[in-house]
């Protein structure tokens, strides 16, 4: 790598742990947007909405 050995891996681990955090946000992300949903659609079932 012609010196440039530490330049070159330490990129491609910067790299690494970038793409291995937004896949644990997007993880995140997606699972609170269900629980939202879930609760959105409790809120549009409730016995007040049901009898009117």
């Amino acid at each position: 790598m012609g010196g440039r050995g530490f330049f070159v891996w330490s990129a491609y681990g910067v790299t690494a742990v970038c793409v291995v955090a937004e896949l644990a946000w997007l993880r995140h992300s997606a699972r609170e947007s269900r629980r939202r949903l879930a609760r959105m659609q409790q809120w549009d079932q409730s016995p007040e909405q049901v009898g009117s």
